[in-house]
């Protein structure tokens, strides 16, 4: 017990160090290993994870996956001794298609968007139910951010709350000023006025969100249908063309290959960080969303369990936040979330959420079959 005890102060000490800078992440590895193998780290945790050697995690590719591999895999990999393998995913549609025509246990942990998404999975039956005595730091998590997805899976969880953000509207201030874009808003994805330097997301929800705000509509309860498909029409038709990742996204901008599109807060947060002029602003029911870390049925839950309580961590989440540049899952009420957070596009200082807002997931999903099937026609120019 003594030396269980022993091996997991030096490993909280090491981490310590690596989090504040005293160690780059090579050192930070070599010496957790060299700690493993002299005083037998890894033991203790593989043993609780069942002897699983690996879980597998997809997501959103670039700087979001470049953040958790450097600040939470890789540390979690030298604390446990189970690899993470990860994938990445264009979009949702793309993902749960690969899910539902895998084995079971094929893949573990996905980072999804929106609390439709978690309850497209769970109409599969695709949900399982953590065992949150596993999970302690989920104490540390928005409330709010929590409550959603239980009122899905009756009480239990099957993701944990990750991070936040909005779809707002990113444009180079070398060819657009901040008045037009407080003049125009969501309308300028529409104006002729940016043909041919106007980009968007391939995502039949984006498209038709930001058409019902372009032609005066609730995103949650659009009542003209058609108007809304046109103005989808008019804004592929002005277009160079609908962008897939947020890699392409960024490199859009940065390339100046477009001028305008929406885009996700936190890739054009690091596009500013990278010294492009780049504005950003999110219009009257823009489009907010929360990202959670959602375990599918089948997969090893003590070790992906162990893995998200790792990742909810404050110093792993925290850092991961910054790297990333979405906001955290964190409660700001109960954790101190340091210095760059609080400036990142979307943050809530309140911890309420108040000022999104969020897709209803019974709406949307209500509407999928139809409306993806639309976009789909449209975007081949129907």
């Amino acid at each position: 017990m003594t030396r269980k005890i022993d091996d997991t102060t030096r490993y909280e000490r090491l981490r310590e160090r690596y989090m504040n800078g005293d160690l780059d992440r090579r050192s930070f590895l070599g010496l957790l290993g060299a700690a493993g193998a002299a005083y037998g780290l890894v033991t203790p945790y593989r043993a609780f994870a069942q002897s699983v050697s690996q879980v597998r995690f997809d997501g959103w590719g670039g700087v979001v996956s470049e953040a958790l591999r450097a600040n939470a895999f890789d540390p979690f990999t030298a604390k446990t001794g189970i690899e993470v393998v990860d994938g990445t995913f264009g979009g949702g549609d793309e993902y749960i298609s690969r899910v539902k025509a895998s084995q079971p246990g094929e893949y573990n942990i996905a980072h999804l968007s929106g609390v439709f998404d978690y309850a497209r999975y769970h109409g599969l039956g695709l949900t399982t139910k953590l065992n949150e005595e596993r999970i302690p730091n989920l104490q540390y998590v928005i409330p709010k951010l929590v409550d959603v997805f239980r009122d899905i899976t009756d009480g239990s969880l099957s993701c944990v709350p990750y991070d936040y953000g909005t779809t707002g509207l990113a444009y180079n201030r070398k060819y657009i000023s901040d008045e037009e874009m407080q003049e125009k808003g969501a309308k300028i994805l529409i104006d002729e006025a940016h043909k041919g330097k106007i980009g968007g997301w391939s995502d039949w929800r984006t498209r038709m969100w930001y058409a019902s705000l372009q032609t005066g509509q609730d995103p949650n309860g659009v009542t003209d249908e058609e108007a809304c498909w046109d103005a989808v029409r008019a804004h592929r038709d002005l277009a160079l063309k609908y962008w897939g990742s947020g890699a392409e996204l960024m490199s859009l901008l940065a390339e100046e290959e477009i001028h305008v599109t929406e885009g996700w807060s936190g890739r054009i947060y690091a596009l500013q960080e990278q010294g492009h002029d780049i504005g950003y602003m999110d219009p009257p029911n823009g489009f907010g969303w929360q990202e959670c870390m959602f375990v599918i049925k089948g997969s090893p839950l003590e070790a992906c369990e162990e893995l998200l309580n790792f990742m909810l961590d404050p110093a792993t989440s925290i850092a991961v936040a910054e790297g990333q540049s979405y906001p955290p899952a964190l409660d700001p009420q109960k954790v101190d979330l340091g210095e760059k957070i609080p400036t990142l596009p979307a943050f809530d200082p309140s911890g309420t959420l108040s000022g999104l807002t969020f897709a209803d997931p019974d709406y949307w999903n209500g509407h999928e079959a139809a409306w993806s099937k639309t976009f789909g026609r449209v975007q081949k120019g129907y």
